[in-house]
């Protein structure tokens, strides 16, 4: 349920409902809006008596909620989100593009690739220091080395950097090089993870799982902000279907769909979805035309000899092509 204030109400008439709202067994979460804040009720598994609010000071109407999230609901919160860091807004206007390598092999590497993403307009360095991988000979990433390489390129470039916490113990240390953390696909229904991400302050890339269902996902984000983290940023990545022709089947039905059903911003992930590098820019074409937020896209100066995910990822020239290809669709 979500109860609405007037216009005038003051805050300890939001207050006064909240702790009615504690007294009933629930938690009350305010969103302030423009013109008036309302407030969530979380906690419930059926229908709350709505009678008992009504009656309080500042109260204006009590709306039932039908979605089991809430939070991340456009029932509760009719404005689309928009996550600002610096100067970078996702979930304006204008996409924002995502950049870098699959992982952080090097320093020389990752600020090669930096300097290229930057020149061609990406806003975001993308690299991963924490690699958790289908196979345990894999590339597992360079760790904390890799973290403070991802500092450098911030430092020298001014490019915020995302990159993946991939459990409890590197949580901690990701969100303090990290100006936006990504949670990845296998565990994107790691609950304690989830509720973890939800008690730092940094935004949350959420990427959707292999089989996940946009409700789960959805669900998933929920967890995150019903700990108070409201800053989250979902990414479509793909699904696994029958067909074996790409790495995963790209879902761009989930972005309107998403949008259509919650205010929070979502960006797409080609590189994961398609595989191989031939199919990137078509689908990251496609992503802006039906409205996603961004890209996050792999890029390596030295694909042949990248130490994970070489074959989806773009060569310069290529990416360069991407980004003016996508200037001409915001137009």
């Amino acid at each position: 349920m979500l109860v609405v204030m007037k216009n005038d109400a003051t805050e300890e008439q939001v207050q006064a409902v909240i702790k009615e709202i504690e007294n009933m067994g629930y938690r009350g979460v305010p969103m302030p809006g423009a013109q008036r804040t309302a407030i969530c009720i979380i906690g419930n598994q059926g229908p709350v008596e709505s009678s008992t609010l009504l009656a309080i000071d500042g109260v204006q109407e009590t709306i039932p909620v039908t979605k089991p999230y809430k939070l991340v609901s456009r029932e509760t919160h009719t404005e689309s989100t928009v996550i600002s860091i610096g100067e970078v807004r996702i979930g304006a206007k204008e996409p924002v593009v995502m950049a870098g390598p699959c992982a952080v092999e090097s320093e020389e590497q990752a600020l090669t690739i930096a300097d290229i993403v930057k020149k061609c307009g990406a806003k975001v360095f993308r690299g991963g220091a924490f690699k958790p991988r289908t196979s345990p000979y894999s590339f597992q990433g360079l760790g904390e080395e890799g973290l403070r390489i991802l500092g450098k390129v911030r430092e020298k470039t001014g490019l915020l950097i995302v990159t993946e916490a991939t459990d409890h113990a590197n949580l901690d240390v990701v969100e303090k090089y990290a100006d936006i953390i990504q949670i990845g696909a296998r565990n994107m229904q790691n609950y304690s993870l989830l509720r973890l991400a939800g008690q730092v302050s940094k935004p949350i890339l959420l990427k959707r799982s292999f089989a996940a269902t946009i409700d789960e996902l959805l669900m998933a984000a929920e967890y995150i902000i019903s700990e108070g983290n409201s800053q989250v940023i979902l990414c479509e990545r793909g699904i696994r279907t029958f067909s074996d022709n790409t790495r995963n089947t790209l879902d761009l039905s989930a972005i309107p769909s998403i949008k259509e059903v919650s205010h929070l911003p979502i960006i797409v992930d080609p590189s994961h979805a398609a595989g191989r590098r031939e199919y990137v820019t078509s689908l990251s074409k496609g992503a802006i035309a039906v409205g996603a937020d961004g890209l996050l896209v792999e890029v390596h100066h030295d694909p042949s000899r990248a130490l994970s995910d070489g074959m989806q990822s773009l060569y310069p020239q290529q990416f360069e092509e991407l980004m003016e290809e996508i200037e001409h669709l915001r137009h």
